[in-house]
């Protein structure tokens, strides 16, 4: 097939096309049905505790330290794969592999279990290193198929589609797990846990069926003759390396990466431990409206979310990038304030469509302000590899402090409230971006 010239429209739908198709492991697996049910694991066991590595851990800090521990493992792979993919031409590979790696380990999800927890939490471990590596090669294709003026715009499109594409599965998988009868399961608390098992086949399936069509449409990446040695293992390290040197002579990406690895740091550990604090925080009144609640207000988020990331594209082409990330950052702050008082559903509720506004608005906006950026160059891979490597050492650090100052004060509260400081931080590093760019 005949490459697709940079700013078709063809192109750019096949590459926001991605977001539909990966979207659903963010939502699904990351902030809905997994934790929930990993969660009722426990509780149907009636243990809080489980025995791991010949040592006691409860189940919170246990998914925690896998997370951390996944996340570490990404920032150290993400180099030396973008490295390999600069210096050969075929990013579209590495992103097709880790594509499939993390919708099969999603599928695999349907036997988890607390007998095989280490199998069942390595598969967890793969399923996230899969979603957030194909991720790099995927942003890292912006700044390939788009011109900076289409860039916020198609940015904004990607989420939109992804947070579309979610929902129609979430409520598919909903509507399953609160009437497992309806798919002939049974209507039994059985029932429903096995519904949730499905539903995580259901992330995999769709994840590489939707998949197809952005690898069509894709370029490999930039031309190369070149073959792989051992020599260029580590080539990503030291572009990654040259990236950051680069940085002394280009201070707007400097002061900006600046900004980003703070709330981004913020924004993440909301986004990874929202559930869990909906769980353990919100008086619910009983497990089913619980199961119902939860789910329903992530739906909430995900959908307030399209018109969040719509309405973010349009202040930034009116206002600035620059300055409608300040202003989103100074909304994340009053939500870190308001949900340290909330304790109802509708509460929880509202500050869920709170949330969504912002959500997407900040992510897109992030990505799109960094690749217009970028200084003129063909090893785009390398760029991105450093902004995703920093966004993912952020949340290793934030989940750390989170659960650091949860184990400390004995509530989830507290590590919300200090959230705020990371966004009026990062709005104060914004602030001395230079404004002649």
């Amino acid at each position: 097939m005949q490459p697709l010239e940079k700013g078709s429209q063809k192109l750019l739908n096949a590459w926001a096309f991605y977001d539909w198709a990966n979207s659903v492991y963010s939502l699904v697996i990351a902030s809905a049905v997994f934790p929930i049910f990993y969660q009722a694991l426990f509780k149907s066991a009636n243990v809080e505790t489980i025995t791991i590595f010949g040592g006691e851990i409860r189940s919170t800090p246990l998914i925690s330290y896998t997370t951390a521990a996944a996340f570490v493992v990404v920032s150290i792979l993400i180099p030396i794969l973008s490295g390999i993919a600069d210096y050969v031409g075929n990013k579209k590979i590495f992103m097709k592999f880790f594509c499939y790696l993390g919708a099969l380990s999603c599928m695999g999800f349907y036997f988890f279990s607390l007998e095989n927890i280490v199998l069942s939490l390595f598969l967890y471990f793969l399923a996230l290193i899969g979603f957030w590596s194909s991720w790099v090669f995927y942003n890292s294709y912006l700044p390939d198929v788009a011109y900076p003026e289409q860039q916020d715009k198609l940015s904004a499109k990607g989420f939109s589609l992804g947070y579309i594409g979610s929902v129609i599965l979430l409520v598919f998988n909903l509507v399953m797990i609160m009437k497992p009868e309806l798919f002939g399961l049974g209507d039994d608390g059985e029932a429903k846990m096995k519904a949730m098992r499905i539903s995580f086949i259901t992330v995999g399936v769709w994840w590489i069926v939707f998949s197809q069509y952005t690898f069509y449409y894709m370029p490999k990446g930039n031309k190369s003759n070149n073959k792989v040695t051992s020599q260029i293992l580590f080539d990503g390290f030291k572009e990654l390396r040259g990236v950051y040197r680069s940085l002394s002579e280009n201070l707007i990406l400097k002061r900006y990466l600046y900004a980003f690895f703070i709330y981004s740091m913020a924004v993440q550990t909301v986004m990874l431990v929202a559930t869990y604090f909906g769980d353990q925080e919100i008086n619910w009144g009983g497990e089913d409206k619980k199961t119902l609640g939860l789910i329903s207000s992530i739906l909430i988020i995900q959908l307030v979310a399209i018109l969040g990331a719509q309405l973010t594209s349009k202040a930034s082409k009116k206002f600035g990038n620059i300055p409608t990330l300040i202003f989103v950052n100074s909304i994340w702050a009053t939500i870190c304030i308001i949900a340290y008082f909330i304790t109802t559903p509708f509460q929880f509720y509202a500050t869920a469509g709170m949330v969504g506004m912002v959500m997407g608005g900040i992510q897109a906006l992030s990505r799109s302000t960094y690749s217009k950026y970028l200084p003129e160059t063909k090893d785009t891979t390398s760029y991105f590899s450093f902004y995703d490597v920093s966004e993912k050492i952020g949340i290793v650090i934030g989940m750390s402090i989170y659960g650091f100052i949860d184990q400390k004060s004995g509530g989830m509260r507290t590590s919300i409230l200090f959230l705020m400081v990371f966004f009026v931080l990062g709005a104060i590093l914004l602030l001395r971006i230079p404004r002649n760019k």
